[in-house]
């Protein structure tokens, strides 16, 4: 590329121009390096300026290193569609065949007419040069493409390792620093056409060339002026590009089409009198005015172009910064990723992302004057492979205009960016049944309901670290039933299916707390800031702040039978060359046994089941089986339905992003509102994606749940008569009952002995149950 015109420097005097330029002439004749040694004592007679010239042979090299330009990376989805390009320079490089032969001959004949004939460098050139400059300042002229071409190299290697005064030594131009620079490049040149062919140098100049003031190479040039290929340019077009490159701002065709006019024509001129085209091809070359020629196709870098699925871009792209595996540093990974070349070949499954959208935004539109804000994970078990990723916000930063823009994702968390999470209300009572289960209780298992205090002392957190404020659970706990009805005695399933509040809180207090979130952690629940899940009796009903894709990713793991894997986002990346650069595999592991995820599964289809007290019919999709949990936190902040199908487990989440505010009492999408819960609105939502994202998917089947989990163990009831209670209750808890006292009776049997239970010595009853002792009044 021509050196742009810059301010003259220090004079010169013309005996130390001559004396330099005649050393730069003898290089160019003799080709090169050896012969620099014996013109060193013939310089030095000029004093300072021979001196400088001698020790700069001494410490040129005389092999030039070339890493390849910057390129663009392009970001695809599943089924090979582009997302969106990122680049610091807009470059796409091509081989010599897929450059038309009109660019080739437009270039040599404005740049370096003589390019097929030197050495690297131009002798002719040089004298003219001389001639031109005796009169002192900077050098003008002389530049061969080859030296170009290796000043563009230096150029680009300033700009890629961010080194301003590698970029100064490249571009100096003012006096003897400026000749100096000259000579290093003549050299570099020399020697770089000692190793390289014309047509290889040709062609990387013209990948590395600056053709406008934001197109790098003449593929972007092509795409960005006409629209077109450039293997595909004609006549005028090739001459109008190849006129750019010495002045890329003065020449640019949008901005000043009537300077780019008679800079073109001199190009075609130029190659009209060195014959590469006929008259006949001038004249309507040069017929044509420029702003006809023009067919401009700006290109837009990063996720904002990605359009609904710019959420899942700029997931990729942090996935991309955050991994060791492509670079030491967040930097290094940011200079592969703008400069790289990458293809970039992702998860997204454009037709579920367009379903998703539509879902979100016909539940909650864009622009809704509640405010409220709506996302959608979605994720394949077995592969943790996300699908779709979507929320009603436009991409971008919020403005006057704009004011619910926003660049934060809503599905993820902060290392993602993303937010800090959002209370997961009742849909965290899963890790509760979860282990409820794992410890070989059953569902049906009946407890409690009934609304009461539960003192601070009566919980088992054995993470509990008094000196970590996070792991307090405080005082005495008092929940309340958002969802459902309570206050009898329900079983497990029931309470599950209607969605009973304080009935999780019975059995988390029969467990360990920390054993809940542990188990929530391992099948993939992660909090908005990365912190770990807090252990406290409130966390039952979902006070820690989740995210979305985490949570859609702990349901999956259910789908998965017990399986749970690491989101996967990125499944293949290659290089500017093809090559493929290794992405990490999926992370899945067993945490669950099937017989725990099974006894899940028929709980959480329960509620979908089509009973109007069922808290999740409103998002059944018959004749496909479904299993899922409804939430919804305190006050209606926060509502969510979270449920899957064997194939595809999906989290929609609906509050109010930037604070824990009240839903309801408010107008939302046209309809007033008194409350907002989770099966109102999240779980149509739910079902509206799901009947759209499973259109061509087959139907599947759960797995059946075991008796025994469903059912529990059943076990003969021991016979009690004649132990003391304290002997009795002892028995009893060996054989696997809990024990609660009743009322004496007449018996033979001293006074305070056992003398019977309910149910009754012999038959057969569910281990867990709770056995009520009798024992002895006399004989009344």
């Amino acid at each position: 590329m021509a050196s742009r015109p810059t301010p003259r420097g220090r004079a010169v005097r013309p005996v130390q121009l001559v004396a330099m330029m005649i050393a730069f002439l003898l290089i160019a004749v003799a080709g090169g390096v050896l012969t620099a040694g014996l013109l060193l004592p013939a310089v030095g007679s000029v004093g300072a300026v021979g001196n400088a010239t001698t020790d700069l042979f001494s410490d040129i090299p005389t092999e030039l290193e070339i890493d390849e330009p910057s390129e663009q990376s392009v970001m695809f989805d599943a089924q090979g569609n582009e997302m969106a390009v990122f680049f610091a320079e807009n470059r796409v490089v091509v081989g010599f065949e897929d450059i038309s032969q009109h660019v080739k001959d437009a270039v040599v004949a404005i740049e370096d007419h003589r390019f097929y004939d030197h050495g690297g460098v131009d002798p002719e050139g040089i004298m003219r040069a001389v001639a031109r400059n005796v009169g002192g300042g900077e050098l003008e002229g002389a530049s061969t493409l080859t030296q170009q071409y290796v000043k563009n190299i230096q150029v680009e290697e300033s700009r890629v390792s961010n080194d301003p005064e590698l970029y100064q030594a490249a571009t100096e131009t003012d006096g003897a620093a400026g000749i100096a620079r000259k000579l290093r490049e003549a050299r570099l040149a020399i020697a770089l056409e000692k190793v390289r062919s014309k047509d290889e140098i040709l062609t990387g100049y013209l990948n590395i060339a600056q053709f406008g003031p934001s197109q790098y190479g003449i593929e972007s040039a092509a795409h960005h002026y006409f629209n077109k290929a450039a293997a595909d340019l004609n006549v005028p077009e090739s001459a109008l590009l190849a006129g750019i490159t010495q002045n890329p701002a003065k020449w640019d065709p949008v901005n000043n089409p009537e300077n780019a006019e008679q800079r073109r024509n001199t190009v075609l001129g130029r190659m009209r009198s060195l014959d590469v085209i006929t008259q006949e091809q001038y004249d309507e070359a040069v017929a044509i005015p420029v702003p006809d020629m023009l067919n401009v196709q700006d290109t837009p870098r990063g996720c904002a172009v990605a359009g609904n699925a710019a959420y899942f871009c700029q997931y990729v792209v942090n996935e991309i910064l955050a991994n060791e595996a492509y670079g030491e540093s967040v930097e290094e990974r940011r200079q592969l990723l703008n400069r790289g070349g990458l293809e970039i070949h992702t998860t997204l499954d454009p037709d579920k992302q367009e379903a998703a959208f539509e879902a979100v935004t016909d539940s909650v539109p864009v622009d809704d004057e509640s405010g409220i804000s709506m996302a959608l994970s979605s994720i394949e078990p077995g592969t943790g492979r996300i699908y779709a990723m979507a929320q009603n916000t436009r991409y971008g930063m919020a403005s006057e205009d704009d004011p619910r823009a926003t660049q934060v994702n809503y599905n993820v968390g902060q290392s993602h960016g993303g937010g800090s999470g959002f209370q997961s209300g009742s849909t965290f009572k899963v890790f509760t049944l979860v282990q409820w289960l794992k410890e070989g209780r059953s569902l049906m298992d009946r407890v409690n309901s009934a609304n009461r205090v539960f003192p601070r002392d009566t919980w088992e957190i054995s993470c509990d670290d008094p000196d970590n404020p996070a792991f307090r659970p405080g005082g005495d706990y008092e929940p309340k039933n958002l969802e459902g009805f309570g206050g009898g005695v329900e079983t497990v399933l029931e309470a599950t299916r209607t969605s009973i509040n304080t009935s999780f809180v019975v059995m988390a207090q029969q467990l360990d707390l920390c054993d809940i979130t542990g188990i929530a952690a391992d099948m993939g629940v992660r909090t908005g800031s990365g912190a770990p899940l807090q252990s406290n009796p409130a966390m039952v009903l979902g006070s820690n702040t989740v995210t979305p894709l985490s949570m859609a990713n702990a349901y999956a793991t259910l789908a998965a039978g017990g399986v749970f894997c690491e989101p996967v986002a990125i499944t293949s990346m290659a290089d500017r060359n093809g090559e493929d650069i290794p992405v990490p595999p999926s992370d899945c592991q067993r945490v669950l046994e099937e017989d725990v995820v099974n006894g899940t599964n028929h709980a959480l289809q329960a509620v979908m089941g089509p009973e109007w007290d069922s808290t999740g019919s409103t998002a059944r999709i018959p004749p496909r089986p479904s299993a899922g949990k409804t939430g919804t936190a305190n006050d209606d902040m926060h509502a969510w339905f979270i449920g899957f199908i064997p194939q595809m487990a999906t989290a929609v989440w609906m509050g109010h992003a930037n604070a824990d505010k009240t839903m309801g009492e408010e107008v939302i999408n046209g309809v007033w509102r008194d409350r907002v819960y989770g099966g109102l609105i999240a779980a149509p939502t739910w079902k509206e994606y799901m009947l759209e994202a499973t259109e061509d998917m087959p139907i599947e089947e759960f797995e059946d749940a075991d008796s025994t989990v469903v059912r529990g163990e059943f076990v003969r009831v021991p016979s009690i008569g004649g132990q003391t209670v304290e002997d009795a209750r002892e028995t009893l808890e060996d054989a696997g009952f809990n024990t609660t006292m009743g009322y004496p009776v007449n018996s033979g049997w001293p006074q305070g002995l056992a003398v019977a239970t309910v149910p009754e010595a012999g038959s057969s009853a569910r281990r867990g149950e709770t056995v009520t002792i009798y024992t002895s009044g006399g004989r009344g």
